[in-house]
């Protein structure tokens, strides 16, 4: 069974090396678990979806709600799905910093990333069209 859960939190560090540090550790250890997924950040904020087996993104859902590189983490959506839409990508990465804003002003009321503001749809609806628009970096 396969799922895909939503989940924006905010960094505790926002320096260059932390957030590389969460992006490289997915990378590594994502591989061996089936999870497949996409990460945003900007703003000192995550946005992040990722798919796999149930038992496997639930575990890992577990461990970045007790990771201190995370606070206020939230759970956006949550769905069974039939297939993955971001299965090409171990963890690709969005630059926000190299967004078209109007991309960002299409989902929400300012042209920032605020996954807090809008619905997990909304949400998963702007990282299919940063997606379709090659914004995501990182395939490996």
């Amino acid at each position: 069974m396969l799922v895909r859960l939503l989940y924006a939190s905010r960094a505790v560090d926002t320096t260059v090396e932390a957030i590389d540090a969460i992006l490289s550790q997915s990378r590594q250890s994502n591989p061996a678990c089936g999870i497949t997924g996409i990460l945003c950040y900007g703003g000192g904020i995550f946005l992040q979806a990722i798919e796999g087996g149930r038992m496997a993104v639930s575990d890992l859902f577990g461990h970045i709600q007790k990771d201190k590189r995370h606070k206020d983490v939230v759970l956006l959506h949550y769905e069974e799905i039939s297939e993955r839409r971001f299965g090409g990508w171990t963890m690709g990465q969005v630059n926000m910093s190299r967004i078209n804003t109007s991309i960002l002003l299409k989902y929400a009321e300012k042209p920032e990333l605020d996954p807090y503001s809008v619905s997990g749809k909304v949400s998963l609806a702007l990282l299919e069209e940063l997606m379709a628009t090659a914004s995501i970096m990182g395939r490996a």
